[in-house]
């Protein structure tokens, strides 16, 4: 487990590499859930093509970039769910981002996941909307993840609504530096070296 204050990375991979990463402060980490507080201007890594334009769909052949997180996000990641709950508090309105995701482990500072590209934003007032269904028909025709399973989830969580999460009124530790990412983030994971 790791302790409060600790500085993670959350890591998409596909094709045994790290497709994103994403520096954050755990909050919480015990065996329900871990949360990680990602603060706006915390620096991240996304793949982008031979031209600058950020991949979607997962391929082998990307390179990265860098962008700032524009707002404060705390991550609830509970044992067992094939999704994670992006808490975001600033700017604009708060919401709540599902991610529908596999994970993949921990790797010393590093937690692993498949981003099954669809998502969900559900806002205070019960609206909610799915986001990626484009993205999620074209990794399933590639091949790289069943949508009707990824739908299931995206069904159960509507039925389940996690949210409000008791989450929303955290406040960070303001001595928390804004966290980066360590030199070797891209390392790939045990199982795919």
């Amino acid at each position: 487990m790791w302790s409060e204050g600790d500085v993670v990375v959350l890591r998409d991979v596909w094709h045994g590499t790290v497709w994103r990463a994403v520096p954050g402060t755990v909050v919480r980490d015990d065996d329900r859930e871990t949360v990680v507080w990602v603060p706006r201007g915390t620096e991240n890594v996304y793949p982008v093509d031979e031209d600058g334009r950020e991949v979607r769909i997962a391929r082998p052949d990307v390179r990265w970039a860098t962008r700032i997180a524009k707002a404060d996000i705390l991550v609830s990641m509970r044992v067992g769910e094939p999704w994670s709950i992006w808490h975001h508090f600033s700017p604009g309105p708060r919401h709540w981002y599902v991610n529908f995701e596999e994970a993949l482990g921990r790797h010393g500072r590093y937690l692993d996941y498949r981003d099954h590209k669809l998502d969900l934003l559900a806002y205070p007032d019960g609206t909610t909307r799915l986001k990626d269904e484009d993205e999620l028909e074209a990794a399933a025709a590639l091949g790289l993840l069943d949508a009707a399973a990824v739908r299931r989830d995206a069904e159960r969580l509507l039925r389940e609504r996690p949210w409000p999460t008791g989450w929303e009124d955290f406040r960070p530790d303001p001595g928390w530096p804004i966290p980066t990412l360590p030199d070797d983030w891209a390392l790939p994971p045990p199982e795919a070296a």
